[in-house]
């Protein structure tokens, strides 16, 4: 969303309010002081152990008295977060028009991601703007003969990570800074980074993405560098199975010009996170997916990342071929990322202002077919 801030403070005929809920208060920080965003509200709704159910009351309880008092022309929110979800309903009982960015994402399935598809759903049934990162997503909501307009977009988060990358290219001296904070990486050995925090894989599903991990850092085969989720479900069985396994390097979570920088230097990214699918193949990276379905189908078509679910054989199994084959990591590199040419933000502001823009089309990228053809075509 902090490119799509930006782009609103920059236009002279938007007034524009940043709202901050305050969940994971040490991550949303560095992002705030990156993009050089100063909020009007924070909720600070985080208690620990807290329950979605209390999450969500302390949600629309503090959203309902800022939309009282801003009284604002429109809200927009961003993906499938309790925040968004809660934000859209919110907006909604004072008819208060919404819009969705990042809408039309599907699985099929309300229990993965759980609750994000819930959330997505929820959010995309009031909003009367859906800003669709691609074709397929536009689909989806045509589909389900919801109310509101779709256009496509693209993604934002493309649009930051774009950002980035050109910040990261021209400033060399933070560029040498980041790398002096990552002195662990070994050059020697290829990088698998590793993302998890999905609460259908709370139990189960993560003591086996523990053991696989445990596993493929005794083959010797590569270095594995896991920023760790804040989630006290995810940072008891990580640290309990891996906090003194050899090759394996377990950080806190990192600000965001590192994680890109660390993702540019990865040589495989193993995730379960939704924007990751996204993020790693804009820079080249093979991505394998620790979950049994994607709300992101065009990446699994353009052949950019693989599902290999929370089984720890298939992980071990999927991780050590791309490790293995030089080649076949070099074929990620050439394929084509569906999700967005980062001009995401402008195009969202021109529909906001009724300007005319052309919408993101991923058919006009060499190589790329979208799923959704028949679909579009079936609803004329």
């Amino acid at each position: 969303m902090a490119p799509l801030v930006k782009q609103l403070e920059a236009d002279p005929d938007i007034q524009s309010v940043v709202c901050v809920t305050g969940q994971h208060r040490s991550m949303l920080k560095q992002v705030l002081d990156l993009f050089g965003i100063v909020p009007a509200h924070d909720l600070e709704v985080m208690t620990p152990n807290q329950t979605l159910n209390g999450l969500a009351s302390r949600l629309f309880s503090g959203l309902d008295d800022i939309l009282a008092a801003e009284q604002p022309d429109r809200v927009l929110v961003h993906g499938d977060t309790a925040t968004s979800m809660a934000g859209a309903l919110a907006a909604f009982h004072r008819r208060i028009p919404v819009g969705h960015v990042e809408a039309g994402l599907r699985t099929g399935n309300l229990m993965e991601p759980w609750p994000e598809e819930m959330n997505r759903r929820v959010v995309d049934v009031v909003s009367d703007l859906l800003f669709a990162p691609t074709a397929s997503s536009k689909a989806n909501l045509l589909a389900e003969a919801l109310s509101g307009q779709a256009i496509v977009t693209g993604n934002t988060v493309i649009d930051a990570l774009h950002l980035m990358c050109a910040r990261l290219e021209r400033d060399a001296p933070l560029r040498e800074s980041i790398d002096a904070r990552l002195p662990f990486i070994d050059p020697t050995l290829p990088l698998l980074l590793v993302t998890g925090h999905r609460r259908e894989s709370f139990g189960e599903g993560f003591a086996n993405i523990c053991a696989a991990l445990a596993t493929l850092a005794r083959s010797g085969k590569m270095q594995i560098v896991y920023p760790v989720h804040m989630n006290p479900n995810v940072r008891g069985p990580v640290l309990d199975t891996l906090g003194n396994s050899p090759n394996v390097l377990l950080t806190e979570p990192l600000e965001y010009p590192d994680f890109v920088r660390l993702m540019q230097r990865a040589s495989v990214v193993l995730t379960d996170s939704g924007g990751v699918q996204e993020e790693a193949p804009a820079l080249g990276k093979p991505v394998l997916v620790m979950r049994d379905v994607t709300e992101r189908p065009e990446a699994l078509v353009a052949g950019t990342v693989r599902l290999v679910g929370t089984e720890r054989d298939s992980i071990v199994n999927a991780v050590l071929q791309l490790i293995d084959d030089e080649e076949e990591r070099r074929a990620f590199a050439r394929r084509v990322n569906p999700y967005g040419d980062g001009r995401a933000s402008g195009r969202i502001v021109a529909a906001l202002m009724g300007r005319p823009f052309e919408p993101f089309s991923s058919n006009e990228l060499p190589g790329y077919r979208h799923p959704a053809v028949a679909l579009q075509s079936g609803h004329g």
